[in-house]
């Protein structure tokens, strides 16, 4: 696939392994480029300080989760690190790509996949970390996991790694508004100039 333009109006899918960023580089672009929808997931984890519902994620529980899935009202779904579920309500990505708006899915490596199925015509960016020891420390310098779970997610983050061949292209956040800009780029969008990331 190619970049550039030809992906405007398109449905992006933005995944990668655990503590690289995703959640980062979405809030820059919730930020910077009002203009990009942004698929907002559903989740049965618990909420994260400073998270709101419907904004990062829709919190659901078990059983509104199980029939979401039930109904057919989910365009992907995925168990994650072994405990919690997330997933994609298809209604309202549907509804963007109707309109034409460049439309963005920030999800894990099992959703890009079944979306793939589903999606084809999809442009998938693997965001990736500049390094493995860069990851951990973003992993545990963000104090959101125990030990334990952290062990779990560099554990599911090393499987993630391994298939950054299945995507389109390559994103290194080295840097959150570069990778961003670079993310956009990729979407069909002109990358704001350098004088208004102080926004």
């Amino acid at each position: 696939m190619t970049e550039g333009g030809s992906t405007a109006h398109r449905l992006t899918v933005l995944a990668g392994p655990t503590a690289v960023g995703k959640g980062t580089v979405s809030a820059d672009i919730r930020s910077r480029y009002p203009e990009v929808w942004l698929s907002v997931s559903a989740t049965t984890r618990d909420r994260r300080p400073g998270e709101v519902d419907g904004v990062h994620y829709h919190f659901v529980s078990h059983d509104r989760f199980d029939e979401m899935v039930a109904a057919g009202e989910m365009l992907e779904w995925a168990v994650v690190h072994g405990v919690n579920r997330y997933g994609t309500p298809r209604k309202a990505v549907d509804q963007a790509l109707r309109e034409g708006r460049p439309a963005l899915l920030e999800i894990d490596l099992q959703g890009a996949r079944q979306v793939r199925e589903t999606m084809p015509d999809a442009f998938f960016v693997f965001l990736a970390p500049p390094s493995w020891d860069e990851l951990v420390r973003r992993l545990v310098g963000r104090g959101t996991e125990g030990t334990q779970e952290r062990e779990r997610r560099l554990v599911t983050a090393r499987v993630e790694l391994a298939a950054e061949r299945e995507f389109d292209k390559t994103i290194v956040n080295d840097d959150v508004h570069r990778a961003t800009d670079e993310l956009v780029q990729c979407m069909g969008l002109t990358p704001h100039p350098l004088a208004d990331r102080s926004r």
